[in-house]
């Protein structure tokens, strides 16, 4: 894409995602459990939170700058895990891993990746966070921790929210798999999408690469989709994350925490951070959204752990509504997905520019010039998910 400044908005990207990625990939993205009707509350609540303007008062000398488990951000916003992000885009982690560098945030990398945790370690030297999902097989889990601790991993972010799998009816539909099967509705859509299918031939990363070659018996592929049905491990408990939290030894985050109980739980295990999200729609249908379990959270740990907000932001605007509410900070998933479909690395780069901006413009307009300022009074209507 040639001119990237005409981009405006995160809806911008994702329009032009749809047409640029293949749809079961799109779809992968654009998809949220059952009916869907947690996914988009995501996005709508957040809406429903009112700024108050504020007029004359100086607004010199704004900063967006804060600290994130004490490493200094740009703005308090990190790239949250992602599967199959290489599948968005070739190579889609190394680029995405490479924007958040270039800007000044974390990346955080998904143990479902495309791309290996050596690849991003070979690809960027700034530090970056990895995500780990409880697996029957702990000595697979062991090893990808000993592999995070040598690519310089900073922190470690286990997802507690995937012991079982929630249903999206379009992975099904679009018989979801990586690469895509050979089908004549796969060949048929392939077809319509040149670019994506250029810059894939250019890369030999297609499938899971922290898994493939690493597991026991996953060799290929075809043996992959077994391996990963039988691996995620329903009898996860608060014992697994003291075990976990032991063989890691540096800075754990726990994200799915969407009950106080649970965020006090995660509190005793000695979380250094933990993350308010229902896996952004994809999870537990007729959850409720994030903002609306955020401030319940917070009155029960702040100050306790750090906490961040995962689940419908897609502008700045909306990273300032959930610091408002209490979070420390913020990861972003779909939004960068979509820029990064639609237009790689640049695009990526391009979308925290945006959501940097309109932080800022909006912080201004609320008459606050630094991150630490915000509170709840910056809105009209705070108590709304009280």
């Amino acid at each position: 894409m040639n001119n990237l400044k005409k981009v405006t908005h995160v809806a911008d990207f994702q329009r032009l995602a749809r047409r640029r990625v293949p749809k079961m990939f799109y779809e992968y993205v654009d998809s949220g459990s059952w009916t869907e009707s947690t996914y988009h509350s995501n996005e709508a609540d957040l809406q429903r939170l009112l700024f108050k303007q504020r007029v004359a008062v100086n607004l010199e000398q704004r900063s967006l700058q804060s600290t994130m488990l004490g490493q200094t951000v740009r703005m308090p916003v990190a790239l949250a895990p992602t599967g199959l992000t290489g599948m968005q885009y070739a190579d889609g982690e190394i680029l995405a891993a490479q924007a958040a560098k270039n800007f000044g945030v974390p990346f955080t990398l998904s143990t479902m990746s495309i791309c290996s945790l050596e690849d991003i370690a070979s690809h960027t030297q700034a530090p970056f966070w990895f995500q780990l999902y409880v697996m029957r097989d702990r000595s697979f889990m062991e090893a990808l921790i000993d592999r995070a601790k040598a690519a310089n991993c900073s922190a470690l972010v286990v997802t507690l929210d995937l012991q079982v799998l929630g249903q999206r009816h379009k992975d099904i539909k679009n018989g979801l798999s990586t690469p895509p099967k050979p089908t004549l509705k796969n060949i048929l859509n392939l077809a319509t999408k040149p670019h994506w299918c250029a810059q894939m031939l250019k890369t030999p990363r297609r499938t899971f690469g922290n898994i493939v070659g690493h597991a026991k018996g996953v060799s290929d592929v075809s043996s992959l989709s077994v391996w990963t049905a039988e691996q995620f491990d329903p009898s996860l408990c608060w014992d697994d994350i003291a075990w976990i939290k032991k063989c890691w030894g540096g800075k754990l985050i726990l994200k799915g925490i969407m009950e106080p109980e649970d965020a006090q739980l995660a509190v005793d295990a000695g979380a250094d951070a933990i993350v308010v999200s229902n896996h952004g729609g994809r999870q537990l249908d007729g959850a409720p959204s994030t903002i609306a379990a955020l401030p319940a959270i917070v009155a029960a740990v702040k100050g306790k752990t750090e906490i961040y907000f995962d689940g419908g932001i897609r502008g700045g605007q909306d990273v300032l509504r959930a610091l408002a509410l209490g979070a420390d900070g913020v990861m972003i998933g779909r939004a960068f997905l979509y820029a990064l479909g639609a237009a790689g690395q640049p695009g990526v780069e391009r979308c925290l520019e945006m959501m940097a901006n309109e932080l800022d413009v909006t912080l201004a307009l609320c008459g606050r010039r630094r991150i630490s300022d915000i509170d709840s009074t910056v809105l009209k209507n705070p108590q709304l998910f009280a």
